[in-house]
């Protein structure tokens, strides 16, 4: 009896438009805080709410870009326009940023701060609008029982890019090669990561060729109804029941509350670190390393999991584990004021709940919706998990303020614990594996 079975090699090709995005944004997150602050002189103030802006535009770029490429019809396909021009857009504006800082330092003109600012905002807009499309690419060319598993390939390769771009940094940038310069210029790291992404797109748009892989995956839709869950309209076009409204509502809370904690802890657990523990910067970021490590292993066993359990209870196994890992570490603080270095497991379960949360959450909001809406849900998602992360840093900050430090984490447990609540009102969106029922049309998706 044949199986159906993910195209390894083909979801990795797919797979390059995220690592270029995470590649990108590893630095810049990293960098653009240094330029503003030491190049252009801004206050932490008024670099925050700049390094907000990505977060907020998000919250509307997103689902718009999405819904837009639901609607294109070309040859390409439907993402693989919007990933061409958007990274094309990106690459030109990414390496104007290094050319103005660059420029400000030998002379500064407060024209240059406006352009800096304004190709900023262009390059915000620029890589919004392909991120819905360039993420939405693998549901639709990857049949639903196998999207958990697709997604967790996706997110691999995110990570690769993330972790790429931290070793080109670390070589090119070391404290021994930056030490006592009065101005370090970070156009050969921008040029680097520019280079990254035109490969990613080269490989992307000679390699991957959507209207067939997309097509592939409409056959087996139609050859199996029963796992659409739109239903007629009488109009001679489909909705989605309202149960099936419910659950998309319930699930897109829950991701919202998951990663008010988690992106809580994720901001300031290096500051909370410090305080309360006394741990240096590199001490803090070691354990939020080891985290991430602990997510990358699992990003793969989680997606083989949520098949034989279902994606419901594999999240809900997560969200127990990261609640669980959050409470332990309040515990802790209140009886102990220094690290241990047994803490570090729980730094790697953090890792692993996140994995098995992360992996499987996009494939179920997208089994919710019909095949022409994916980039639309697709932006549901990051809608509401973008602006999680938007609020979250600005609330833990102010109990951090207020209250004290020793808030940080029940703040996030009870954020995670929230979800688990919520998740027991979803009742769609999970997978089911059609390995078990055998599929000769899909014989060669090894």
């Amino acid at each position: 009896m044949n199986t159906l079975k993910i195209n390894t090699r083909q979801t990795i090709l797919v797979g390059m438009a995220f690592l270029s995005i995470c590649a990108f944004w590893q630095m810049y997150n990293s960098v653009i805080p240094l330029i503003l602050t030491n190049t252009f002189h801004m206050n932490e103030t008024w670099s925050g709410v700049i390094m907000a802006a990505d977060n907020v535009l998000a919250l509307f770029l997103l689902p718009l870009f999405g819904g837009i490429s639901d609607r294109c019809r070309s040859r390409l396909g439907r993402r693989k326009p919007f990933i061409l021009v958007g990274t094309l857009a990106s690459v030109a504006l990414m390496l104007l940023l290094p050319l103005l800082d660059d420029s400000y330092f030998t002379e500064a003109a407060s024209w240059k701060l406006v352009c800096f600012i304004a190709a900023l905002g262009g390059l915000l807009v620029a890589l919004g609008s392909y991120r819905s499309p360039a993420v939405a690419l693998m549901p639709d060319v990857t049949p639903k029982p196998l999207r958990s598993r697709g997604n967790a390939i996706i997110n691999l390769m995110g990570a690769v890019g993330g972790i790429l771009y931290l070793v080109i940094a670390s070589v090119l940038y070391s404290g021994a090669r930056t030490e006592g310069k009065e101005h370090v210029s970070y156009l050969l790291l921008f040029a680097i990561v520019a280079g990254i992404m035109l490969l990613a797109l080269f490989v992307l748009m000679t390699m991957v060729d959507e209207p067939a892989l997309a097509g592939k995956a409409r056959e087996y839709e139609k050859a199996h109804p029963e796992d659409n869950l739109a239903v007629s309209d009488g109009k001679g076009g489909e909705r989605l029941p309202s149960e099936v409204k419910k659950s998309l509502a319930f699930l897109l809370i829950s991701i919202a509350f998951w990663f008010v904690g988690y992106n809580a802890v994720e901001t300031w657990f290096t500051t909370y670190a410090n305080r309360m523990w006394e741990m240096s910067l590199g001490g803090a970021s070691l354990c939020l390393t080891i985290a991430t490590l602990g997510a990358i292993v699992t990003y793969i066993p989680s997606g083989a999991l949520a098949e034989k359990l279902g994606r419901k209870k594999t999240i809900l196994m997560g969200v127990a584990l990261l609640g669980g890992c959050f409470f332990v570490l309040f515990l802790y603080t209140c009886f102990f004021h220094s690290f241990h270095p047994g803490l570090y497991v729980l730094f790697v379960l953090v890792g692993m709940a996140w994995a098995l949360i992360n992996v499987n959450s996009l494939p179920m909001v997208v089994e919710m919706c019909r095949d022409s809406d994916i980039g639309k849900f697709t932006g549901y998602y990051y809608t509401f998990s973008m602006a999680a992360q938007t609020v979250t840093p600005i609330v833990a900050g102010a109990l951090l303020n207020r209250v004290g430090y020793i808030t940080l984490f029940p703040y996030a447990a009870i954020a995670v614990g929230a979800a688990w609540i919520t998740m027991q009102f979803v009742r769609h969106g999970d997978s089911h594996f059609a390995g078990k029922r055998g599929l000769e049309a899909f014989e060669d998706m090894d």
